[in-house]
């Protein structure tokens, strides 16, 4: 009696606790029920179902639990992610467990693969002949490090670049500091070394699944190619060209390599593939080889290369350059860089979170001597001036560019101040390498108002420039940019001009490929100083001048010749059918902060002229990253037969590859790219590279093969063979 009495007291008791808790639920928080839960005692006496359905007390069941939860949107979408995930990942297991559904399933919705090239060749009988080099390009060779600052301890031989770029998400300031070189010299920083790292693994895949060199290794291996006959000729990409050999001794091991390869593979001479900056890497090497000591060469005297080299196949060679290392050098940004800008104005650019992202990689990159190797080369003649250039009237709508139609008379076409092409639409002007404004691209030259009048930058020495702009000194008004103010970890030269310079270059209003150099000159003194002593962008007018056996000319082939090898082929193989960037549109940054980066590309800037303007950019036909000129002019005039700049007439060939992307995820990057890097899985330029090292001539291979408007452009060139 006692007990049921009790039981009822508590039932009672517990139905007033449990009015209460629901009102106090409906209106409390969620801490004052944790509260009462750990109260203990009448509170935390909680209510279920018995076995008939009946409302019952259980102790540890909150009150509040038979309510049920709202489904929020947030939780749906959780929900779907986290199912995506899952269901992907357990595809991708899946997909690689098994060994013959990766090609089952790809084949079931792309249809049959199409066999290897390296396979269907050695079926037909190609063997070993030629040993092969591989010329890595900037960038996609691994660095690792051989001596560091404390905050690399345990990166001993560790990749700092390449591979899975850990160290950039552990300890980013320490990479970067790792990663610059010494603004003055252009080499390590004291007390630390990163080193090229060595074999076919430096540069066969960039980063896990991105390969460079890896399919065409695999190719090669499939006509009986090995490490015995192939050889990947890695630096640091970083250096000047002739601060790889007198720091790391990179030239001498190649010149040694070569000849202990022809040597083991029964005399025969070496096949050379060099891709992008790549390029530009081993026309040094073939001057500096045969160069005498004195002047910094190795003076194995004329004939080496005749005697070692049997062809030269550069892939995607940036021969007269690339506007977009301007663009990077200028304001750290390219056509993404723009977008994203636009998208999420001052992300990259804010001191938030110590980011400064932009600042960090410009700090880093002026240091890099190898970028200033790829800025445009040849001046107007070849990119064009303030009236003209060569691809004026090319169309990116996919129609055939009707570069025929542009015509003298055509440009003088001035309606309200600007020049209008062959569609009545204002002349794109490509020419015009920078403008600042829209409106002065358009315009008619004799329309601009420029006032090209730079003052001296604040803490430097007036220095002469280019002829097409005055530079004259006046330190009336040095008001240095960031006076008084840190920028923190990041510093780059902009922070040592004055506001006045920063308006005058505004105010220069267009430049040209060379008033380009000039702008790098008075902005970027220091890095430009290190770029005079190591290149050279002009065209040589008497190649016989004893000036030009300094090493800074190597590297051009408008300012240097071919080795004296008659029986040598060269090539030039690379995509095309791809917009690339050729000029750009720019603007003062809005925030009077100079820890910004003062001018920045206008991404507002959209198409209403000639050619192709989009965010900022015009683009031309190319392979998303060299356009066509500067990939193919040299082989298509300069070095076709026997010339100034070819005297021993080494045949030339130029071979483009139209670019077709892939039909879907499951082909990866496709095996028709006619991207800059992705052209390394082309299986039509694999094939030609197998066939040439088998023992084919460019002339058993067809020749040239050209789709683009290479030879109308080529045409309105005027330069002198």
């Amino acid at each position: 009696m006692l007990r049921r009495r009790k039981q009822g007291n508590d039932e009672d008791g517990g139905s007033k606790d449990r009015q209460q808790q629901q009102e106090d639920g409906n209106s409390g928080s969620n801490g004052e029920n944790s509260k009462q839960q750990q109260q203990g005692g009448k509170d935390s006496i909680k209510i279920g179902k018995d076995e008939k359905g009946k409302s019952s007390m259980v102790p540890g069941i909150p009150v509040r639990a038979r309510e049920k939860p709202k489904w929020r949107c947030l939780d749906t979408c959780c929900w779907l992610i986290g199912y995506m995930c899952v269901m992907w990942w357990l595809f991708l297991v899946l997909y690689n467990a098994v060994p013959s559904l990766p090609q089952y399933v790809t084949e079931a919705i792309t249809g049959p693969l199409p066999e290897l090239p390296g396979t269907r060749l050695a079926r037909e009988g190609l063997r070993v002949k030629h040993p092969v080099v591989f010329v890595p390009g900037i960038v996609t060779g691994g660095l690792e490090l051989w001596a560091g600052r404390p905050c690399a301890e345990g990166l001993f031989r560790k990749r700092l670049w390449g591979g899975t770029f850990g160290e950039v998400y552990k300890r980013p300031l320490c990479w970067l500091e790792h990663m610059r070189l010494d603004n003055e010299t252009g080499l390590d920083p004291a007390g630390i070394r990163v080193r090229a790292v060595s074999g076919l693994v430096a540069a066969d895949y960039f980063a896990p699944g991105y390969f460079v060199w890896a399919v065409l290794i695999d190719n090669l291996a499939r006509l009986g190619y090995e490490e015995k006959s192939m050889h990947m000729a890695s630096y640091d990409w970083r250096l000047s060209f002739q601060n790889t050999e007198s720091r790391d001794k990179s030239l001498s091991r190649l010149k040694s390599t070569i000849e202990l390869l022809v040597s083991t593979n029964n005399n025969e001479k070496v096949v050379v593939i060099p891709h992008s900056m790549g390029a530009l890497y081993f026309l040094h090497f073939m001057k500096w080889v045969e160069a005498p000591i004195s002047a910094g060469g190795a003076g194995a005297g004329e004939g080496w290369v005749a005697k070692h080299i049997k062809s030269v196949m550069n892939i995607g060679g940036p021969f007269l350059g690339v506007p977009k290392a301007f663009a990077g050098l200028f304001s750290a940004e390219a056509k993404d860089i723009a977008v994203a800008r636009a998208v999420a104005p001052g992300v990259l650019d804010s001191e938030l979170f110590g980011l400064q992202t932009l600042q960090h990689i410009m700090s880093v990159t002026r240091t890099w001597d190898a970028t200033m190797s790829m800025l445009p080369r040849g001046g107007e003649v070849i990119w064009g001036d303030l009236d003209s250039s060569p691809e004026e009237g090319y169309d990116c709508s996919g129609k055939k560019p009707k570069v025929e139609e542009v015509t003298e008379c055509q440009t003088k076409n001035i309606t309200d101040g600007k020049e209008l092409g062959p569609h009545g639409k204002p002349m794109a002007h490509y020419g015009r390498m920078v403008s600042f404004g829209k409106d002065s691209v358009q315009k008619a030259s004799s329309a601009l108002d420029r006032k090209i009048d730079f003052k001296v930058r604040c803490c430097f020495t007036p220095f002469s420039l280019h002829a097409n702009a005055s530079f004259q000194q006046n330190i009336d008004k040095q008001t240095p940019v960031r006076e008084n103010v840190s920028c923190g970890d990041v510093w780059t030269e902009y922070h040592e001009m004055s506001w006045e310079s920063v308006q005058a270059v505004a105010d220069g209003k267009v430049y040209t490929s060379s008033g380009m150099l000039d702008v790098l000159r008075f902005v970027a003194p220091q890095m430009m100083k290190r770029a005079d002593a190591n290149w050279a962008y002009e065209i040589a007018d008497d190649l016989s001048d004893p000036k030009y056996q300094h090493y800074k000319y190597w590297s051009n082939p408008l300012e240097s010749t071919l080795p004296n090898a008659p029986d040598m082929e060269i090539f030039c193989l690379y995509g095309v059918g791809i917009l690339t960037e050729r000029s750009y549109v720019y603007k003062l940054s809005s925030d009077n902060d100079t820890c910004y980066i003062p001018f920045r590309i206008d991404a507002s800037a959209e198409k209403d002229s000639e050619g192709c303007l989009k965010g900022g950019v015009h683009f031309v036909d190319g392979d998303e990253t060299v356009p066509v000129l500067s990939a193919g002019f040299m082989c298509a005039k300069p070095w076709q037969g026997k010339t100034r700049f070819n005297p021993s007439n080494i045949s030339s060939f130029t071979r483009e590859f139209q670019h077709a992307p892939p039909a879907n995820l499951l082909e990866g990057r496709g095996t028709q790219s006619g991207s800059h890097v992705d052209i390394m899985g082309n299986f039509a330029l694999i094939e030609d590279v197998l066939r040439v090292a088998a023992g084919a001539s460019g002339r058993d291979l067809g020749g040239d093969r050209v789709v683009s408007n290479l030879p109308k452009w080529s045409e309105r060139i005027k330069l002198k063979l």
